[in-house]
């Protein structure tokens, strides 16, 4: 990690795919992002400016403590359905147009902040609760590479 990644950043907790939308996630150790695609192997592939979704790790451990012992599944990186889980990174202060720069050589830029969910996915059902909507990054990828779990994310 950089310095100046240090400073403003964190890592690349989880790296979740799925073949279908609307499904939980499942870790992978490494992926490549293709630009102006996003993940290979993801169903969200090619879906217009939210190609990547990011939520932080930290806030899945919010929701898992708020839920207790009520979901079905149990509550970790991939479970509410976003590719890149986050650790240390504030996801809450980035806002649209922001880059993030992963593994010092992946350039996402963030194009929404939350969604809106017009009907109840599977996540939600099998969570109890969806935080996406409220807490979820989404980005199209810039420049792109392989992410590996472990890899430096930070502001460009």
């Amino acid at each position: 990690m950089t310095e100046a990644t240090e400073a403003k950043g964190g890592t690349i907790a989880s790296i979740n795919v799925s073949r279908k939308k609307g499904q939980i996630k499942t870790p992978v150790s490494s992926v490549e992002l293709v630009a102006g695609e996003g993940l290979e192997g993801d169903a969200h592939r090619g879906f217009g400016h939210r190609q990547v979704s990011l939520l932080m790790k930290e806030s899945i451990e919010v929701q898992k403590r708020k839920l207790g012992d009520s979901p079905s599944i149990d509550l970790g990186p991939g479970a509410f359905a976003e590719n890149l889980t986050t650790e240390g990174l504030d996801l809450g202060s980035v806002i649209v147009g922001d880059e993030l720069l992963v593994g010092g050589r992946v350039r996402l830029r963030v194009t929404q902040i939350g969604k809106e969910c017009h009907a109840r996915c599977a996540v939600y059902h099998l969570t109890g609760d969806c935080i996406m909507p409220a807490l979820g990054i989404f980005c199209e990828v810039v420049e792109g590479g392989t992410v590996k779990v472990g890899d430096a994310i930070g502001r460009r």
